[in-house]
């Protein structure tokens, strides 16, 4: 596809800029795909072509689909804390907007990003590979990973021409969400602290990692109509990480812990709390954010690696503390100056 040219929905988001960034990098057209309110000003730097069209505007969508070689389907609502509406509209509901307008224009190839949270919550503790049941036990209010499954069931719907990857937990420069809620609560006096004894692995990726592998999916043969995992056997513990990002804000290392199933437990009352009272923001504390930081990797990514080479490359540490830079750059230059 060298050359060609390539759409990326979300384009402003975590893994969205990272594929148009490498897209470009390697010579590629890239046209993002943006909301008229967004920041574009990364993307614009890039070189990439903006096109604020809204994910529910049909003929929006075609026309700027028209001529794409691949469309690589990334924008969501990617939150633990929103209402079945907004999953329903901006994931489930996007999606077959997508999926038309690639039709509708015959756009051949399309990888759309999901989730390792589709397989949903199997008991045990064996790893899980692309041959899992999706939507295991999910819990009350697991609005993201339902959305995703639906969302997974239209994209199986376009055939050979799609791609499906499962990303684990995204991490890097231009992360709006997981680092910045940790750097927040880290700040905040008192709120460090182990989810059990700090020495669980963490299945972090570099979300360059994530965007080079959409990238060989889209380009390989092998890759049509199948998922897959992408994601790392743990390369970090939940204290190392910790220490990194201490160290990187100059703050106070975590030494306190708790555990799992007790702060499971606040992260459900807190939810309760925060839906009685119409809490537009998440609490500290979610059952979802307990689990990603306190429970073991469990995925396997042997797929990839098999069908096009995939394997992760930028090192965990060295990936925080590039994100904490970037995330402090940030604040510096939107800090009022005298």
């Amino acid at each position: 596809m060298s050359g060609q040219l390539n759409v990326v929905t979300g384009a402003t988001g975590l893994l969205g800029s990272h594929i148009a960034e490498q897209l470009l990098a390697q010579g590629h057209r890239v046209r993002a795909i943006t909301r008229p309110t967004s920041n574009t000003s990364e993307l614009a730097k890039m070189g990439a072509e903006l096109a604020p069209v809204g994910l529910h505007d049909p003929a929006g969508l075609r026309v700027a689909f028209a001529g794409t070689a691949c469309v690589y389907h990334c924008a969501a609502c990617v939150s633990d804390w929103s209402a079945w509406r907004d999953h329903q509209r901006d994931t489930i509901d996007a999606t077959r907007n997508v999926l038309d307008a690639c039709r509708a224009v015959g756009v051949g190839r399309v990888v759309h990003a999901s989730s390792v949270l589709v397989y949903g919550h199997p008991r045990g503790e064996r790893r899980l590979d692309e041959t899992e049941p999706l939507g295991q036990h999910l819990r009350f209010w697991d609005y993201y990973p339902a959305a995703k499954i639906e969302a997974e069931k239209l994209v199986a719907g376009f055939g050979s021409g799609a791609t499906i990857i499962r990303p684990t937990w995204l991490f890097g420069p231009r992360d709006q969400r997981a680092i910045p809620r940790l750097v927040k609560a880290l700040r905040a006096r008192g709120r460090g602290f182990f989810i059990g004894n700090g020495q669980q692995l963490l299945n972090m990726l570099h979300a360059a990692d994530v965007a080079r592998g959409a990238i060989l999916a889209a380009n390989s043969e092998r890759a049509r109509g199948e998922a897959y995992n992408l994601c790392s056997n743990g390369e970090i513990t939940q204290k190392q990480m910790f220490d990194v990002l201490t160290n990187a804000l100059g703050l106070p290392l975590v030494r306190r812990g708790v555990p799992y199933r007790f702060a499971y437990a606040v992260g459900l009352f807190s939810e309760l709390v925060g839906f009685a009272i119409r809490l537009r923001r998440p609490p500290h504390l979610t059952r979802h954010g307990v689990a990603v930081i306190g429970r073991p990797p469990r995925f396997r990514a042997e797929k990839a690696f098999e069908h096009f080479g995939w394997r992760p490359e930028v090192g965990v540490e060295e990936g925080l503390r590039e994100t904490i830079a970037w995330l402090l750059q940030q604040e510096a230059q939107a800090a009022p100056t005298s």
